[in-house]
């Protein structure tokens, strides 16, 4: 899980994924009361020292890089999210994660385009190519990329465009999809057996949170357990595991909607607890 979801101190945090038999960290923000990407050398040093004297390691940086809307402009791209790219590496040979995030960038168009790629080719060319130079200094520097899909109005909303985005990075050996269920079924793919078989060759990291429909829709209504999901939560995960398309799940947090008389105390225990005993593989 993220850092911060076990706790907003980052000592208390390694604390408590000990306390509940984690091993790996997924560090995004809060470490020392800032983002991953905004380390020192010094604050990393530190860092490394507490999760080594825990017996913890590093699974992936999940960083914010990439993340606005295109609209924006190659300027504001280049200058505030490529341009921290070196930094991060340094960052990261303190830290040694398997994998450096990146995030789907966002477009302000989103409700009025149906194929991302074809408008990134036509009215922002210099996207992609910023993509593949950041992903090869990350892999020039011995680390792994992985592009995750955004909540909000990313370009990654179904799976034609993931195959296409990833397709037009041609760089399939130094970057993968780190697929987050919900985020996608926000952006109105529902979570299904077959969305993940459409680019089950993609992944490498599984984003697992839980949500609720209504009895109208499927679209995400509700924020709830796993345990109390509307989608096949057990029957994807299992099949994301005898693929054997990624070591470590991520758990997050919810997104929804508060549903009225649900019991929301302990819903990161309560999962944790849901998906270990439903598939016993998950340690």
């Amino acid at each position: 899980m993220l850092n911060t979801m076990a706790a907003s101190d980052f000592t208390q945090a390694l604390d408590r994924h000990l306390e509940w038999g984690l091993r790996v960290l997924d560090l995004k923000d809060l470490v020392f009361g800032k983002r991953i990407v905004d380390l020192t050398a010094e604050e990393a040093l530190q860092a490394q020292a507490l999760i080594r004297d825990r017996g913890l390691s590093v699974y992936c940086f999940s960083t914010q890089l990439f993340e606005p809307e295109v609209e924006l402009g190659e300027e504001v791209f280049r200058r505030d999210h490529l341009g921290k790219v070196a930094h991060t590496i340094e960052i990261a040979r303190i830290l040694q994660p398997k994998m450096i995030r990146l995030l789907a960038a966002q477009t302000s168009r989103r409700a009025e385009i149906d194929d991302s790629c074809a408008y990134l080719r036509a009215e922002h060319p210099w996207a992609l190519p910023l993509y593949v130079e950041a992903i090869d200094m990350i892999h020039e520097a011995g680390f792994h990329t992985t592009i995750e899909n955004e909540t909000g109005q990313c370009i990654l909303s179904n799976p034609t465009e993931i195959l296409d985005f990833f397709g037009e990075l041609g760089r399939a050996d130094r970057v993968s999809f780190t697929w987050d269920v919900q985020n996608l079924w926000e952006l109105g793919t529902f979570p299904s057996v077959a969305a993940y078989r459409a680019f089950r060759h993609l992944v490498r990291y599984y984003h697992l949170k839980g949500g609720q429909h209504n009895e109208t829709c499927r679209d995400l209504c509700w924020r709830s357990s796993l345990e109390d999901a509307s989608w096949p939560v057990v029957e994807i995960t299992r099949e994301v595991i005898a693929d054997g398309a990624t070591p470590v799940i991520c758990m997050n947090g919810s997104h929804g909607e508060k549903k009225e008389g649900y019991d929301y105390t302990d819903i990161v225990q309560r999962d944790m607890d849901f998906i270990r005993n439903a598939i016993p593989e998950i340690a």
